[in-house]
């Protein structure tokens, strides 16, 4: 038990802090169940294997155990995102010009190109929204961050943040079409 509750209860924040005072690793333990299957996912998004994909999901967690006492963590979920993203970028890189595979022309002819565009596009849409996220207004930031990216209801934002739930609903409101409109405007 830490803050008065079990450690299921607690907050991605508060495992994070709780880490960096205790160093107890069954709190980085509490995270990896909760985002391992993200991980996974990404990860099998850039390796495109499944026994990489799962030898990185592993490496990840092990690095959280020095990366978090290191780095100052705001947002847990969306910094372990682009941990993850920056990792298999990574491993991506060093093993780039290693691996030679001949490629048909058959096979090539039978592969739709806009795969891989869409997969450049995805990404240069990620770095976009997260600049926009980082330029809307103090209040806006904080309510879309803890609504789309920590998945918070309206109550538990206004709980979080003091602010009053018609406030919320209006930030959140107002935050998604300051995102859309920075979207279309760097697009």
């Amino acid at each position: 038990m830490l803050f008065g509750k079990p450690i299921s209860e607690l907050t991605d924040a508060e495992l994070v802090h709780a880490y960096k005072d205790s160093r107890q690793k069954e709190l980085v333990g509490e995270l990896y169940k909760r985002y391992t299957g993200l991980v996974y996912g990404v990860c099998l998004k850039y390796l495109k294997d499944r026994e990489q994909a799962k030898d990185a999901v592993m490496q990840i967690f092990e690095k959280l155990l020095t990366s978090l006492l290191t780095h100052e963590v705001n947002q847990f979920k969306s910094w372990l995102y682009v941990s993850a993203r920056n990792h298999c970028l990574m491993q991506l890189r060093s093993t780039k010009g290693k691996i030679q595979v001949e490629i048909s022309d058959a096979l090539m002819e039978s592969q739709e190109p806009e795969h891989l565009n869409s997969e450049l596009v995805l990404e240069d849409n990620l770095s976009k929204l997260e600049k926009c996220i980082e330029a809307l207004n103090t209040e806006q930031k904080s309510c879309v961050e803890l609504f789309f990216l920590q998945e918070k209801c309206y109550q538990e934002i206004s709980n979080h943040t003091g602010y009053d739930l018609l406030k919320v609903k209006s930030y959140i409101q107002n935050g998604k079409r300051n995102l859309k409109i920075c979207m279309e405007r760097n697009d």
